[in-house]
């Protein structure tokens, strides 16, 4: 261990020390734990006795008389020690406290301890610790987290961001708030599939390593594998296979999907991202719409605790429904007065200069990606509460219905909330005669060096021709959709381990 800290030589020599006195400090065996720290504090009852694990989080030696915290996953509890009420394993009663515990246990120590409850004369529920067993030696310090609760400020706080996300272990235990923004995750992806498996929707798995990366326009990872002799890619979507699925004769499918995308990373895009995909036969993106409404509004009142707005920086989010319903061209004019209807690539371009919108002159740029740069740059920050942005142009959809109403659009719509886009969603195209087309075109665009390749799946096509029924389906982004509900702004908030930079030696 080279570069060791002044704190790291002493635990290591304390280490040393435990083992010479035949105390291993990362023992084997189960340790036996009849209650959680909850548990205690919702059922207390004086003199209970009771067996806990958890990280010492506070030490403070006094003479005959100790105090400290411990914490475990559900919660902190007060721990007092006695001198002549204390043991440790192969110690005397005098050398266990003078010894064990003033010089070789440590705060940030995984501990089990034996004892009793009682409450102090400020009330406070505290275990009077008879026995304690080093479970787990810590050989690093914790940052340590003071709190002034009368001025209300807090020092030394784990607060730097890069630090935060590299040593997420870290964050975990000393930021409480932190561990919380999981659990609200965890407690959506839950509503979510309650949700739809009380529709009677089946969860589904699909293939992460694909020998053809369909179902979007993005660019992939590529790996090869060296049995087969071929390339293979990480998972842009898995949209292709769940229509399988369909035609196949299941009703509906869903499937929480880990996808890769190699592409730009900010505050809203991680290459490693969860995506909710739902298809569901016979309905279309009119019955979707009411759809996401629905799960939307149940989400939001089983993980809100007080039905109310959310707030995120300064916008303020409410769910009334239902939703506005804005066509996109329609959304394009109004916040930029320009018409869009019927424009080809060269206006599309000087449109583009006009509202300062950057195109690199040399590179070909088709009408959908110039569209849709609009959008994102003019438009989209302007929906804080959900609304479905509609009837996308054509162009823009490769796997979509053209419109019932209108051939040169999409039956598509995306639902945008706090200004960017929580759902895409589409009436799914099932003919495989303009399916091949709609493909054929995006490889034509790939070839004028454009990145909005889409890979031929010939298989793909081959199912479609063997008929697959009207569908609706949709794609939710998970992690977007746990900031919202978390009111965090950066997507890092939300992941456990976001991708970093390789830190610096």
């Amino acid at each position: 261990m080279p570069n060791l800290s002044e704190q790291q030589i002493i635990r290591i020599k304390k280490l040393n020390q435990l083992r010479k006195l035949g105390i291993n400090p990362y023992p084997p065996e189960e340790y036996f734990i009849t209650n959680t720290i909850f548990d205690i504090k919702k059922n207390f009852r004086e003199k209970d006795p009771i067996s806990i694990a958890g990280r010492l989080i506070r030490l403070r030696i006094l003479g005959k008389a100790s105090f400290g915290e411990m914490k475990d996953h559900t919660g902190c509890i007060q721990i007092y020690f006695n001198k002549n009420h204390f043991y440790s394993e192969k110690m005397e009663k005098e050398e266990s406290y003078n010894i064990f515990l003033k010089k070789l246990i440590d705060i940030g120590d995984i501990i089990g301890i034996k004892g009793n409850l009682f409450k102090t004369k400020m009330n406070e529920i505290t275990i009077h610790v008879h026995r304690l067993t080093i479970l787990s030696k810590s050989l690093r310090p914790l940052p340590q987290v003071k709190i002034d609760k009368k001025n209300k400020k807090i020092y030394d706080a784990f607060s730097n961001t890069e630090q935060r996300y590299r040593m997420r272990y870290v964050d975990l235990i000393v930021n409480d708030h932190v561990r919380n923004i999981f659990l609200k995750r965890t407690r959506i992806i839950r509503e979510i599939r309650n949700f739809l498996d009380h529709k009677g929707y089946l969860e589904v798995d699909t293939p992460i390593l694909q020998s053809i990366p369909g179902g979007a326009v993005a660019r992939p990872f590529i790996t090869y594998h060296n049995s087969l002799g071929i390339p293979l890619y990480l998972r842009i979507a898995n949209e292709l296979y769940l229509k399988r699925l369909i035609i196949g004769g299941f009703h509906g499918v869903y499937e929480f999907s880990k996808n890769f995308r190699n592409e730009g990373m900010d505050r809203i895009h991680n290459p490693e991202f969860t995506v909710l995909e739902l298809y569901v036969a016979y309905k279309d993106y009119y019955w979707m719409m009411k759809f996401t409404e629905e799960l939307l509004k149940c989400i939001y009142k089983k993980v809100q605790k007080e039905d109310k707005d959310i707030l995120i920086e300064k916008n303020r989010i409410n769910f009334k429904t239902p939703f506005p319903r804005i066509p996109i061209l329609d959304s394009i004019q109004k916040n930029t007065g320009f018409n869009l209807i019927d424009m080809e690539e060269e206006e599309l371009r000087k449109v583009c200069k006009k509202l300062h919108i950057e195109i690199e002159e040399n590179i070909k740029m088709s009408k959908a990606k110039m569209i849709e740069k609009i959008f994102e740059e003019k438009c989209e920050k302007n929906y804080i509460n959900p609304t479905f942005i509609i009837d996308f142009p054509i162009e823009m959809s490769p796997l979509t219905k053209r419109h019932r109403q209108n051939k040169n659009l999409s039956e598509r719509f995306e639902l945008l909330i706090n200004g960017q886009e929580i759902a895409n969603s589409y009436s799914e195209l099932n003919d495989p005669i303009d399916q091949l087309d709609r493909f054929r075109e995006q490889i034509k665009l790939s070839e004028k060096n454009t990145d909005e390749s889409m890979f031929l799946d010939k298989d793909f096509i081959r199912s479609l021709e063997f008929g697959m029924p009207p569908t609706a389906g949709i794609g939710i982004g998970i992690d977007r959709l746990v900031m919202l509900f978390t009111q965090k702004s950066s997507i890092q908030e939300v992941l456990f381990f976001p991708q970093m930079r390789p830190e610096k030696k």
